[in-house]
């Protein structure tokens, strides 16, 4: 593994300690770059070509189907996570009495959604509770039974970083016939993820996290199983022929190929799909088994020297490598991240954990930085 430093790579002012990239990642100077490029190019439309609509966002096909080891042809291009899931609950089965796993303090857009489908068919949303010693798996394959129609969940917790095997409570759950869903907001970029390992039905991620993209672009990944359902809308952009602007009026009613049927409206964003390209890129060049291993051995020592400030972290094997909750055992972690803030020094309060979340632009410094302004608070 390489190890990885470049925090002259993201636009972070020099007296920054920014430890929150699970809240929004910092932009990549070459991300602010294609943005530019992209306002310089929707400037003059005289200049667009019809294929302008077409050629960029397969590049950005291709480039995430590379990071999750799938084809282009299973991605999409959505909006967000919340539309995302309910393109997936609008194409899964579930009969009355059946029951939709999720996990507590799941993020809300893999939920409210959930409890919305389940309302609709008489179906039940089970709730598994926060494990004891995090041990999200075993709970998981422990609640799943041929009641279980669907298992939503993360890879890992959104609020602490505590960790499930993806791959176990998938195999199960497709033992069981119950279709699998996977929100990889906060692990596409920075956890490695095989999607013909995990076999999900559907796969949701936001660009703007690990990713480092923009926001208000998401992706999706679709199984070859789930390639032929029913889009959420029906826009031109998303039928064969829809290159030649000539014959739009034909409207044609074939989809083109794969996980396209899915893609949202004006999804060629010239400003955003040109950023995604950008992040998608330097991510790969990186290499996400490197980002993972790099930002690894900081949250390892924020777990060291948590438990020398007499701090409760999530233990090791536990939590992903690149986010990790820490317990404050009593002290307002609200109080805690806005002293935090003051000083310049970035994370997120996230239930009852202060959630830290570092980058390849973090080194041990900034980590001692944190701890030594937590440790000028006190306990109080």
């Amino acid at each position: 593994m390489t190890k990885l430093y470049d925090r002259g790579a993201f636009e972070i002012a020099s007296d920054v300690t920014y430890l929150n990239c699970a809240y929004m990642s910092p932009l990549l100077k070459e991300v602010r770059e294609a943005c530019e490029g992209g306002l310089e190019v929707r400037s003059r439309p005289w200049e667009i070509k019809s294929e302008k609509f077409i050629e960029d966002v397969e590049r950005v096909r291709a480039l995430f189907a590379q990071l999750i080891n799938g084809d282009s042809d299973g991605v999409a291009l959505i909006p967000a996570v919340s539309y995302g899931m309910s393109l997936a609950a609008s194409n899964l089965s579930i009969k009355a009495g059946q029951k939709i796993l999720v996990m507590e303090g799941q993020f809300p857009s893999n939920y409210l959604i959930w409890r919305e489908l389940a309302k609709t068919r008489s179906a039940e949303v089970e709730v598994v509770p926060f494990p004891k010693g995090h041990q999200w798996t075993n709970a998981f394959l422990e609640r799943l039974d041929e009641r279980t129609a669907i298992v939503a969940l993360e890879p890992c917790h959104w609020t602490n970083g505590s960790l499930i095997d993806l791959k176990k409570v998938g195999d199960k759950a497709r033992s069981l016939g119950a279709a699998f869903v996977i929100d990889a907001s906060q692990a596409a970029g920075a956890l490695a993820l095989d999607v013909k390992e995990l076999q999900p039905d559907f796969l949701v991620t936001v660009g703007y996290k690990w990713l480092l993209g923009p926001f208000g672009l998401a992706l999706l990944y679709a199984h070859p199983k789930r390639r032929e359902g029913m889009p959420l809308e029906f826009n031109w952009m998303n039928r064969k022929g829809s290159e030649d602007f000539t014959k739009l009026c034909d409207y044609r009613t074939e989809y083109r190929d794969g996980a396209r049927r899915y893609d949202v409206g004006e999804r060629s964003n010239f400003l955003l799909v040109p950023m995604l390209i950008a992040a998608l890129k330097k991510v790969l060049s990186w290499g996400v088994n490197n980002i993972q291993s790099s930002v690894g051995e900081l949250t390892s020592l924020i777990a060291q020297e948590a438990i020398r400030h007499d701090i409760e972290p999530i233990p090791p094997g536990c939590h992903a490598s690149h986010l990790i909750g820490l317990q404050l055992k009593g002290r307002d972690v609200n109080a805690v991240a806005a002293k935090l803030a003051q000083e310049k020094i970035f994370v997120s309060a996230r239930g009852s954990s202060i959630r830290v979340a570092p980058h390849i632009y973090n080194n041990a410094q900034d980590v001692q930085r944190l701890f030594e302004v937590i440790g000028s608070m006190g306990n109080g």
